[in-house]
């Protein structure tokens, strides 16, 4: 594909997504109206933001997305979910996923027009980098989420690697689920890496899927084997990886 051609396609498939977000903003302010005053969880508005991120992939040329693996049984048992990433486009793919969990993000995402205000409408958790009392706060968010029986999901690498080998894993998504006694919810994500370069706003073609790993429990388990725990979890996600890697080749 032509520099030039990827450019236009690219303007064209941005200015489709800007048309999705504006035509879904007024259908979020209309949900939390009728659903937060009983939904205290913020499952439903949450689920139908998710689906925002579906209609982004789908309005781009360029990517074919899909899911696999496991079948959540119960979506309103929590979890807390945790994924290897490889890039922005990481969101959009795990969005595709029938079954609603809030996000950490970034303060200042939270502020950007209409996506920022339909992640705080969804019920998403604002964490402050490098600012101690924003991070317990966030926990704190991200227990009380899980108490109203609603999952929640981390990058344990923090940051996506330069070379696409995976990072290790911080303590922070393990001591949550040892804390609050719920099973970690592995995820692997494959072929989103290239899809949507760093530093560069245009798109570049993409299959990916997400596949959904069998639960690990936490019951019984203590802050001592949270190293044991987050290394396995991160082992089983690598194989799961590598494995999707090669379907994709």
């Amino acid at each position: 594909m032509s520099r030039f051609l990827q450019t236009i396609g690219s303007a064209w498939a941005w200015l489709g997504i800007a048309v999705v977000i504006i035509l879904w903003f007024p259908t979020m302010v209309l949900m939390y109206l009728v659903t937060v005053p009983f939904d205290k969880g913020r499952y439903i508005i949450g689920w139908w933001f998710r689906r925002l991120g579906v209609a982004m992939a789908k309005v781009n040329p360029y990517w074919r997305f899909r899911r696999t693996g496991l079948r959540v049984a119960d979506p309103r048992r929590p979890y807390v979910v945790v994924s290897n990433h490889e890039s922005f486009a990481d969101i959009l793919l795990i969005s595709h996923l029938p079954f609603e969990m809030k996000w950490l993000s970034k303060v200042e995402i939270l502020g950007i027009p209409l996506i920022g205000w339909m992640m705080r409408m969804a019920g998403d958790i604002p964490i402050k980098r490098g600012f101690g009392p924003s991070a317990v706060e966030a926990m704190e968010r991200c227990r009380a989420s899980l108490r109203n029986r609603v999952s929640v999901i981390f990058f344990p690498e923090g940051t996506r690697s330069v070379d696409g080998n995976m990072l290790p894993f911080k303590d922070g998504a393990f001591r949550l689920a040892i804390e609050a006694g719920v099973p970690i919810l592995p995820l692997a994500v494959a072929g989103t890496r290239t899809a949507l370069p760093k530093h560069d706003w245009r798109f570049n073609p993409a299959r990916a899927v997400v596949e959904v790993l069998p639960p690990i429990e936490t019951a019984g388990l203590t802050l001592d084997d949270l190293p044991q725990l987050k290394e396995r979890v991160r082992a089983t996600i690598q194989v799961a990886r590598d494995a999707l890697r090669a379907q994709l080749t």
